[in-house]
């Protein structure tokens, strides 16, 4: 008996079948059987499942003898099911890598429940993807069950068939069916859920739901919409004959269908224009003849109890309104813009501070990075200096691990911000300022950058029309033009941000203000931060940093599969992953990482404000192209870089240099190739010790670990450095792990 019966009913998706199929029986979890169900589709889908069955036993064909549409053909394979859950999969949709894996692993720990509800994202045909806006409610939920009264935020997610495993006896005690008809998953998905006693969720995107550009049969215009009528009608018979789930669900239900119905009327789609007045009546009537005695009506549903020209009036008024908000706004944008430039041209200037230094990093995320430790050194050496943070919201200023209880803060565009930008000496940023900061004659604006670079910046992007896409190049100049310093860690940075910058600034070679806490560490400075994470002692702590990739859209592309690493490496280590902070808000963390996190498997530092932390708290790092590298080798701990894809990465982003021949330590172009080097201890051999002191050697000649001292009291005071500034980088101590990563074979 296989764990999953995986139901895939097929019209007209030929297009679409064969990725949908590859991407159930590629799965590392083999477990499972496909019933595949021909609806009679007049292309080619039935031969491609005749084709997949010939060469895969795990796969059954079943081919009616006429259409019957998504939910009967759904009913013609239950029969045929002999798995312990159902899983009904569209098949233009499709499963992500480790889908099946992460559900059974989630199915075992909870002790098989009713329904397993997991996340899903959004994949456009243009190729944008986007994540359930609503799946926190997953992460919510907890690691237990519960029932949907225990946890009804559960229903707010998309009532679909798709998004959720069922325990086939389950279903077959409770006799569920699918009707005929539109909207087929809507008594379905209600009485599930309704009756089922124990849920489980799954916070993980385990399938992609295609938009497609046309073809998705509840955006024809058509009389069939009708049919949601009669599907909740099924529903209200359902909790008539259980009296127990009608006290509980019947007012939930009445709400939901006035909202359903509102919705399809709403949509320019759905409806024939002739039908619109019809469908609005018989909702009305609906809504009024199971409406619960002394039930409240929401007042977004009143407009159910009036005419239907009552219900035209008030959209064209609404939509009205929200034309007149949207003109107002922009009308009142443009005209204070223009009072601003104008009390600016007349209006003299408050002097500037010259003690009055101004700081924002990661476009004002807090208190980070190179302008973070340039202002602990100010505070240290130059305490007369008043430094302000520019944060980007009151939320960002209320997190102490963005911006430390007693720091002077400023919210981005309010009075105060453009106060303290206007009358600032000093302007200390690693990303450029808004266009409304002007440079004034006597300010001085210090540019840290946000690390030395191996992938193009600037001007050398404006022959990568695919890197730079959304980069207005021109106008990052313009900003860039406001610099008269900027922050180098060697000679090669030096070079790179002069040529990809051509403005008006000085190179100052200072080295980088944070890493100066990695120069010289020792083996105890990250203690603190592996007990925070939760690291056992004694543990090797392997810090994997991949990098975005400009060649996929949404730039995530996972080169590694973060769950066999961690089990490769076996007890006694701790694998911290953490994503590029451009795929920190997408649906990267949904993919998996999120889940394996909340597993043990791994530990994700995506979040995590200050990376010097995860450097100092790790043994190893792991990375692709990513200038962590530069920062990292400061420690003088071991790097391998993971280089299977350098080809396409280079040729579409753009590389300084090869790092596959200059690189920090051994470098890998599979995973086996990762793999052996662990294992064998190559990683922390005589060779990789030479790499990474030729590398630091060559492109970080700055860093001493007095960079912060160094730019305040040159940069911010204008005096020497005390005592003989030092030709190149002081030897660091190692910190070897005293164990291999992988076992020998």
């Amino acid at each position: 008996m296989p764990r999953f019966s995986v139901i895939v009913p097929c019209f007209k998706v030929q297009g679409f079948l064969r990725e949908c199929l590859d991407s159930v029986l590629d799965q590392s979890f083999r477990d499972i059987e496909v019933i595949a169900v021909d609806d009679c589709s007049p292309d080619g889908s039935g031969a491609i499942l005749d084709e997949y069955a010939a060469r895969d036993d795990r796969v059954r064909v079943l081919h009616l003898e006429e259409n019957v549409g998504l939910g009967r053909a759904r009913n013609a394979g239950m029969p045929h099911a002999t798995g312990d859950y159902l899983f009904f999969l569209d098949s233009d949709d499709s499963l992500t890598p480790g889908a099946l894996r992460a559900m059974a692993d989630r199915l075992a720990e909870t002790d098989d429940p009713d329904v397993l509800v997991f996340d899903y994202a959004r994949t456009y045909w243009w190729g944008g993807t986007r994540r359930n806006v609503l799946a926190r409610v997953l992460a919510e939920a907890g690691g237990g069950t519960f029932t949907a009264a225990g946890h009804p935020e559960i229903l707010d997610l998309l009532m679909v068939v798709w998004n959720k495993l069922y325990r086939r006896d389950f279903v077959d005690r409770e006799g569920f069916t699918f009707p005929p008809g539109y909207y087929e998953d809507t008594p379905w998905t209600f009485p599930v859920m309704f009756s089922a006693e124990r849920i489980a969720a799954l916070d993980r995107i385990c399938l992609n739901y295609r938009q497609r550009r046309q073809g998705n049969i509840l955006s024809t215009t058509s009389r069939k919409h009708f049919a949601v009528h009669a599907q909740y009608e099924r529903v209200f018979a359902f909790l008539d004959a259980r009296p127990e789930l009608a006290e509980r669900w019947r007012a939930f239900l009445h709400a939901k269908m006035g909202e359903h119905c509102l919705d399809i009327l709403s949509k320019p789609d759905r409806l024939p224009p002739s039908d619109r007045a019809e469908f609005f009546h018989r909702t009305a009537q609906m809504f009024r003849a199971y409406r619960p005695k002394d039930a409240a009506v929401p007042a977004e549903l009143r407009v159910l109890e009036g005419s239907y020209a009552a219900y035209r009036l008030r959209r064209q008024s609404g939509r009205a309104v929200r034309e007149l908000e949207r003109r107002t706004r922009q009308a009142r944008g443009t005209a204070a813009g223009r009072a601003r430039r104008a009390a600016a041209a007349v209006l003299p200037r408050r002097a500037l501070d010259p003690d009055l230094v101004v700081y924002s990093a990661f476009s004002h995320r807090g208190v980070l990075g190179d302008p973070a430790a340039i202002h602990r050194a100010a505070r240290e050496h130059a305490p007369h200096l008043r430094g302000v943070w520019v944060v980007r919201d009151e939320e960002c200023a209320a997190d102490p691990a963005l911006v430390p209880p007693g720091t002077e803060h400023v919210v981005l565009g309010s009075a105060a911000y453009r106060r303290v930008t206007e009358r600032a000496a000093f302007l200390v940023n690693n990303v450029n300022w808004p266009g409304t900061v002007a440079k004034r004659e006597g300010s001085v604006h210090l540019h840290t950058h946000q690390g030395t670079p191996l992938k193009y910046m600037g001007v050398d992007l404006l022959g990568r029309p695919g890197a730079r896409l959304g980069l207005d190049v021109p106008q990052m100049l313009r900003r860039a033009d406001r610099w008269d310093h900027s922050l180098v860690a060697g000679r090669y940075a030096e070079r790179i941000w002069e040529r990809a910058y051509p403005c008006h600034f000085t190179s100052a070679r200072t080295g980088s203000p944070r890493n100066d806490v990695l120069v010289g560490a020792g083996p105890q400075d990250g203690r603190r931060v592996r007990e925070r994470l939760g690291v056992p002692d004694g543990h090797t702590v392997v810090l994997y940093a991949p990098t975005r990739r400009e060649y996929r859209r949404g730039g995530l592309v996972e080169r590694l599969d973060v769950a066999r690493l961690a089990a490769d490496l076996g007890e006694q280590h701790t694998l911290l992953v953490r994503l590029h902070p451009s795929l920190a808000t997408g649906p990267a963390r949904g993919l998996g990482l999120s889940e394996l996190h909340r597993r043990g498997v791994v530990v994700d530092v995506t979040d995590e404000p200050h990376v010097e932390d995860l450097m100092l708290a790790s043994d190893l790092l792991i990375t692709d192209y990513s200038a962590l590298m530069f920062d990292y080798v400061l420690l003088d701990r071991p790097i391998l870089i993971h280089a299977d894809d350098w080809g396409p990465y280079a040729a579409t982003r753009g590389a300084y240099f090869d790092i596959t021949e200059e690189a920090p330590g051994h470098v890998s172009r599979s995973y086996r190739e990762l793999a052996w080097l662990l294992a064998s201890g190559a990683w922390r051999d005589e060779e990789a010790v030479r790499l990474r002191a030729a590398f630091r050697a060559r492109y970080c000649e700055y860093e001493d670990g007095r960079a912060a001292e160094r730019v305040v009291r040159t940069l911010l005071l204008g005096e020497p450095m005390p005592g003989p500034e030092p030709s190149g980088v002081p030897g660091a101590r190692g910190v070897p792990s005293g164990r291999d990563l992988l076992p020998s074979t």
